[in-house]
């Protein structure tokens, strides 16, 4: 607290001397000799005015640390609300991924080295592609990368391929609220985007065109965009076309293969 501010609380209660209120000399341990008064229906002395103040000020500072920490709190409930993960996976993160191949081990070294970058990946861009069989955990390692990203404050957005498509889609009916270019931004500006189920879809014109346009978009931006695909790299490579994988290994992204027997069938 001020000096200033300590100084208008002891002349307020030097202020009670003038009503005559009964008063006597005291001494604080901590801030030496004061006047007390006995306040009007009280039975006790008044306190050092120093530590009044203290009091007072470490309450407000209290106070305002928890509207901090609140506001704090409700800022990542936005964000992991806006990032959209599915239930089902909202608890993966990379510590609990097992990683019992020397390929799975060298994804989660992979994983863990991009959060632990992160800082400097958002600002070049840096993309990761995940592809390979079904069951062996790209979706895991994926979505503990966004969980980690969310714990550091950033935007992330995760959309399977075929929702992303059917959400610009869905700006082509007449009288839509919203323009083809603000649906294509909501996956462009996130700090990072995860496209889960890329070749799922058809893979029409059309669809093909709308991918592109997002992680074109987001190698503009200079945006990390995380891919998932249960593609094998030759089959990722002839469905997305050359030039958004061009785009997606630049700067330093990388593509890993998951080439390992599945997860869930081992547990069968």
């Amino acid at each position: 607290m001020a000096d200033s501010e300590i100084k208008t609380i002891g002349k307020g209660l030097g202020m009670m001397g003038r009503f005559n209120f009964p008063q006597q000399p005291a001494t604080c341990e901590t801030h030496g000799a004061f006047t007390a008064y006995m306040y009007p229906n009280c039975d006790a002395w008044s306190t050092c005015p120093t530590c009044l103040g203290e009091e007072q000020e470490a309450r407000r500072q209290a106070e305002f640390s928890e509207r901090r920490r609140e506001a704090e709190l409700q800022e990542q409930r936005r964000l992991i609300a806006a990032a959209e993960i599915p239930l089902r996976f909202a608890d993966r993160t990379i510590e609990s991924f097992v990683a019992h191949t020397e390929g799975a081990k060298r994804a989660l070294t992979v994983a863990r080295s991009y959060v632990q970058d992160f800082e400097e990946i958002r600002k070049e861009g840096a993309s990761l592609i995940f592809c390979g069989g079904v069951g062996t955990g790209k979706t895991h390692l994926a979505i503990g990368i966004a969980n980690a990203v969310l714990d550091m404050k950033f935007r992330v957005r995760f959309v399977s391929v075929m929702n992303a498509v059917r959400t610009v889609k869905e700006t082509y009916n007449k009288g839509s609220d919203e323009t083809e270019r603000e649906a294509l931004n909501e996956f462009i500006y996130p700090d990072l985007l995860v496209l889960d189920e890329v070749g799922v879809q058809f893979g029409s014109d059309t669809e093909k065109m709308i991918l592109f346009e997002i992680i074109n978009g987001r190698y503009e931006q200079m945006k990390p965009t995380l891919v998932i695909s249960n593609l094998a790299k030759e089959a990722l490579g002839e469905f997305i076309g050359e030039r958004s994988i061009d785009r997606l290994r630049e700067n330093g992204g990388r593509l890993v293969v998951f080439d390992w027997a599945s997860y869930r069938r081992q547990a069968a």
